[in-house]
This record gives structure tokens, C-alpha cells and sequence, in this order.
């Protein structure tokens, strides 16, 4: 059975690394975006092979549901802006991003999904919007890669948790009545899984993952986002989102390191694929005067059957949990994403 080996810091240093970096992606886009005129958006259209719905939004939504939509927008003026980079390293043939295997076709694919990303955003801030009377602002980037197979490995980890996350907004959605938008983003999640059958082949990888794709939560997203891509304080609608209910978590990340270790209440929880969450002891060590952690706990991959995304948590319980929902309301440190290949 592997052991796992984990670096955690508090929520005070969250954004080391994204601020660390030295230079950032800031909004605008040259096409207007996240703010396009009518003209632009004509052109962006045209370019994501497909239009904006032209069904009204719902006048009423329950505020979970509301929220859920402002975490939509959150994550898509995310994936806008890494594609839109990556597209720019790609064209100007920055260092690392010189050899991409079918050139033509890549660049083709991923100017579609920087238009179909935009749309996204379009259409859950506009409702969000038109439900609540505010707007998510876009906050400053930063990608921690430097090549064009580290960027497609990373957009592949973080489309697999949107798709689980945008699973969890229909059941949000369901759970409320709030039907209205339920095929919408079921339509959204078909596009992403396109996606990612896409960034896998171009890994070597098989292209559908699993056959029930591993689940998400709200706040996993959420926190994904913050901790590894934001600049510290580039973001207007933190507060907002925040206020609404989406909590910020300790970063969760895998390190080579080691300390003397004491006993601990918390457990290392997993979620992966459509089975229930389970939980394994930890053991760690407290230092750097309580900012820094280091934990031990086993990774049972092969017992477990675990395959595809492994979505890991430190809770400050064992469960039994139903769900990612649940094991988020239970998380102090996450979350950690793990690639198990068959």
C-alpha cells in the first residue's frame, strides 16, 4: 500500500506560489471579453461554432443555486484566460511550446474552446446578473507551467474536477426545484468531457477516463482556482462569493518531506469516481510556528480500485460521508488532485 506524503500550509499563505510568479494574465481581452459588444459577440459566436441560448434566464432561483451560477462565471473567466495564454504560447512560439504534435489541429481546437469558454462565462454571469444585480469580476492569473504537455496535463486535472463540479450544480439546482438550468449545464458538461477526451489523447492517454467520471463540490473548485492560480488580492468578487456561502480551505499539495509525527485527529479522506467517499488515518508534525504541516496517511490505490481522478481532502472527520458535498462541509486542508492511470 503507498504512503502519502503531504505539505499543507494554513490559509494565510495560500497564494504563495501564484504570487511568486512574474507576470500575471489581466482582462481585457482584445476582443472585449468578459465584456464584448454586441459586434464582438457576433464574432465570438462565430468562432465557438455556436451561439448564446436564446431562452430568457429564470426570474427566481433559489440563492444556493444563484451561487452555484456565480462559481460557473468564477471558473470560467479561469479557463478563459489559461487557454487564451496557452494559445499565446503557443503562436508566439515561447519557449517549451515549439513542438506541438499537430500543430494546425491544436490551434484549431483551441481557438473553438476559448470562444465556447467565453459563451459559458457569458451565459452564467448574465444570469447570475440578472438574478442578483451583481456581476463575477475576473481577477489576475498566473499558470504554474512553462510547456505545452505540462499545460494540456493541467488542463486535462482541472476540466476532469469541473466536470464532477458541474454534476454537483444540477443536483444543487435539482434539490431546489430549479429546473430551468439543469439541461443547460448538462449540455455545458458534455462540451467539457469533449474537451478533455481531447487533451487526453493528445497525453497518450485513453480518451474516455472512466466509466462514471469522478464527482465534485462547489468549494473544491472554488479552491482550486484560488490557491493555485489567483494572484493574492486580484480578486473584486472574492468577498462576494465568500459572503455567499463557498468556503477557503488550507492548501492541500504532495511534497517529498518527512517530520516526526503525532498522532492526529483529522483523516485523509478521498473521493473518486461514483463510489463513497472514504476515509484513512494521518499522522503529522506541526512546524515553521504552526503555519506548516506535514502529514503521513496511506494511499490505497490498488485495494480501493482507485482509478482516474482522486480527489483527496483532510477533514476533521472520517464520514461516513455521502458525498463531495459532505466532504467538503468536513474539509480543513484542500483540495489535492491525484491521477491514478490504468
Amino acid at each position: 500500500m503507498a504512503k502519502l506524503t503531504l505539505f499543507l500550509t494554513l490559509l494565510s499563505t495560500i497564494l504563495t506560489v501564484a504570487s511568486a510568479a512574474p507576470t500575471s494574465f489581466a482582462y481585457p481581452l482584445s476582443n472585449g471579453f468578459p465584456n464584448p459588444n454586441q459586434s464582438q459577440l457576433t464574432t465570438i459566436e462565430q468562432q465557438a461554432h455556436g451561439t448564446l441560448p436564446n431562452t430568457p434566464p429564470p426570474s427566481t432561483l433559489d440563492p444556493e443555486s444563484e451561487t452555484a451560477l456565480g462559481l460557473i462565471a468564477f471558473n470560467e473567466l479561469f479557463e478563459v484566460a489559461f487557454f487564451t495564454q496557452l494559445l499565446n504560447n503557443i503562436t508566439s512560439a515561447a519557449p517549451g511550446y515549439t513542438d506541438v504534435p499537430n500543430r494546425d489541429q491544436v490551434l484549431s481546437t483551441l481557438h473553438a474552446v476559448v470562444a465556447q469558454e467565453q459563451l459559458h462565462e457569458l451565459s452564467a454571469n448574465g444570469a447570475f446578473t440578472n438574478l442578483t444585480g451583481k456581476t463575477i469580476q475576473p481577477c489576475n492569473y498566473t499558470f504554474p507551467v512553462d510547456s505545452f504537455n505540462a499545460s494540456i496535463a493541467l488542463a486535462s486535472k482541472f476540466t476532469d474536477l469541473f466536470l464532477g463540479t458541474l454534476a454537483d450544480v444540477q443536483t444543487i439546482f435539482a434539490s431546489h426545484n430549479d429546473t430551468a438550468l439543469i439541461g443547460l449545464v448538462g449540455s455545458i458538461i458534455g462540451q467539457e468531457g469533449e474537451q478533455n477526451g481531447f487533451y487526453r489523447s493528445l497525453l497518450g492517454e485513453v480518451p474516455p477516463a472512466l466509466p462514471f467520471l469522478t464527482g465534485g463540490a462547489l468549494d473544491f473548485a472554488f479552491n482550486l482556482i484560488l490557491q493555485n492560480f489567483v494572484v493574492a488580492g486580484s480578486c473584486p468578487s472574492l468577498d462576494l462569493l465568500v459572503s455567499r456561502g463557498l468556503k477557503q480551505f488550507g492548501v492541500l499539495e504532495r511534497q517529498d518531506g518527512s517530520g516526526t509525527n503525532s498522532s492526529s485527529q483529522a483523516f485523509m479522506t478521498y473521493i473518486n469516481q461514483q463510489n463513497a467517499p472514504f476515509s484513512v488515518p494521518m499522522t503529522f508534525t506541526k512546524s515553521d510556528g504552526g503555519a506548516v504541516f506535514f502529514f503521513n496517511a496511506s494511499f490505497p490505490a490498488e485495494t480501493r480500485k482507485l482509478s482516474g481522478l482522486v480527489v483527496a481532502a483532510v477533514t476533521n472527520g472520517q464520514g461516513p460521508f455521502a458525498g463531495p458535498e459532505e466532504v467538503a462541509a468536513a474539509t480543513l486542508f484542500g483540495p489535492g488532485l491525484i491521477e491514478v492511470s490504468a
